[in-house]
């Protein structure tokens, strides 16, 4: 069994990403990066790739990017490091909210914090990522 079947395949991941989304807007600190204009089926892209980051199939890299796209997405941004650490908070708020509990919910929050701190990794220019970024995978945590 993989992350992603523990967290109940792509449906139960998607509606993590809603909830998150909802949460965030509702946040003063958080809604900040949602205040601009994002991609409109944003959860559905970060649902696909959690849900490949995870071990369930390659939603993400087949039909919107690689690693170093959705790198390059979130850099330049400056440094956030109370913004990442709320949006981090209310992704968990998100997993309890969906019922996602125990070690299947630390599994998935240290891998969404973790790879939040990659992310983060390139705050002055997105030309500042490297072209052979690894896809980030929670498959070994």
């Amino acid at each position: 069994m993989t992350l992603y079947d523990d967290l109940g395949g792509f449906d139960a991941i998607l509606a993590i990403c809603v909830r998150w989304h909802e949460l965030c807007l509702a946040d003063p600190l958080a809604a900040h990066p949602f205040e601009r204009p994002i991609h409109h089926r944003h959860d559905e892209r970060l649902a696909a790739y959690l849900a490949e980051a995870t071990g369930g199939p390659a939603l993400y890299t087949g039909g919107y990017g690689d690693q170093y796209k959705v790198s390059r997405i979130h850099a330049g941004n400056g440094p956030a490091d109370e913004l990442v650490g709320r949006c981090c908070d209310l992704f968990d708020v998100a997993l309890a909210d969906q019922g996602v509990v125990g070690e299947t919910a630390e599994r998935f929050s240290t891998y969404f914090r973790e790879a939040t701190d990659r992310l983060e990794a390139y705050p002055f220019s997105s030309r500042d990522v490297p072209r052979d970024v690894p896809f980030d995978y929670a498959l070994d945590r």
